[in-house]
């Protein structure tokens, strides 16, 4: 029995996610990333994207409320986009930005597609 690609999309998807929001938590290299984006308040900035991750993550990993579930995480990857990877395309070039933001490109589109989507349709 064939696995419809929505499920697939929407596993891989919540587990990109949770394991993202996990790693926010328990590593202190993400404090000193979220300190240097002179974001007002870093900590409670980073605490609440990580939170918003693995909350989100795991409605989407569990097929419940995809479509709420992904707007604040493309709002996030939006955000990540702007904040981390577009200061290479002045300090490093195009290419250096285009692979510096390949998963959050990727991730950004198969949020969009899970955004889009209406349960019960075949993806096309």
């Amino acid at each position: 029995m064939k696995m419809p690609m929505a499920k697939w999309i929407c596993y891989a998807v919540g587990y990109v996610f949770i394991i993202t929001g996990i790693v926010k938590l328990l590593f202190d290299d993400f404090q000193t990333n979220f300190n240097s984006l002179d974001l007002p308040f870093p900590e409670t900035f980073l605490l609440i994207v990580a939170i918003t991750e693995i909350v989100c993550g795991a409605l989407i990993a569990g097929r419940f409320y995809v479509k709420e579930a992904s707007l604040p995480l493309i709002i996030i990857m939006i955000a990540a986009i702007l904040l981390t990877k577009l200061p290479f395309l002045t300090d490093q070039g195009f290419f250096q930005f285009l692979y510096a933001a390949r998963l959050d490109i990727v991730m950004l589109v198969l949020l969009l597609l899970l955004w889009n989507h209406v349960r019960g349709q075949k993806f096309r």
